[in-house]
């Protein structure tokens, strides 16, 4: 059954769970709306829509863009849209690292997949993809989301587990931090979403 949505009514009132959420002075800049609604049709899985912008439901969202673009608060605000089997956790690439530095290699297995007593598998989205870098646990140099994502992208394959990313990097810069075959990985599993280069910081 293919429903019809109302993307102004709709944006409207994201809009205003977005200023309950971050205040009166939250709002949605006008060049930003195509990227909104892109992100409210997948996950209100929408698939005349998504069709539209050539979007896969089946992969996650990688969401680029300059710093402050608003790449965390969109994706924070989408648990207002998201149907039951399209929920995630929002968890950053620093606070992993952290817990890696602090817990070792335990913690890339409970980002890919899940603690050992669980048989549920979480969708994700990393925060901040890049913000990391190389951390050092007992001198061992492990590049964590890098091994996180190769495990995820297995989980996604075998069974269609979704992960969600948020970074400032290009598809180069990725390239140049993680490795051409993680790269080829993020195509692999994600929708690119990407707001332009010269989009102003809203912070």
């Amino acid at each position: 059954m293919n429903l019809q949505y109302n993307y102004p009514e709709i944006l409207a009132w994201l809009e205003e769970k977005g200023k309950q959420d971050y205040g009166e002075k939250f709002h949605f800049a006008q060049q930003d709306t195509l990227n909104i609604i892109k992100l409210i049709a997948y996950f209100l899985k929408d698939e005349t829509k998504t069709n539209e912008f050539g979007i896969d439901l089946t992969k996650g969202i990688l969401l680029s863009g300059p710093v402050g673009c608003g790449k965390t608060t969109l994706m924070t605000l989408m648990k207002y849209v998201a149907k039951q089997n399209n929920r995630f956790y929002l968890k950053t690439c620093r606070d992993i690292s952290f817990e890696f530095i602090k817990d070792g290699y335990e913690i890339i297995h409970r980002y890919s997949r899940g603690s050992y007593s669980q048989t549920e598998y979480k969708n994700y989205c990393f925060d901040d993809l890049g913000v990391e870098q190389n951390l050092k646990y007992y001198g061992n140099e492990c590049n964590v989301m890098a091994e996180i994502i190769l495990s995820r992208y297995d989980l996604f394959i075998t069974r269609k587990v979704q992960t969600h990313l948020t970074t400032n990097l290009s598809a180069s810069e990725i390239e140049t931090a993680y490795g051409n075959r993680i790269r080829s990985r993020l195509r692999g599993m994600l929708n690119l979403i990407a707001f332009d280069k010269n989009t102003v910081d809203k912070r």
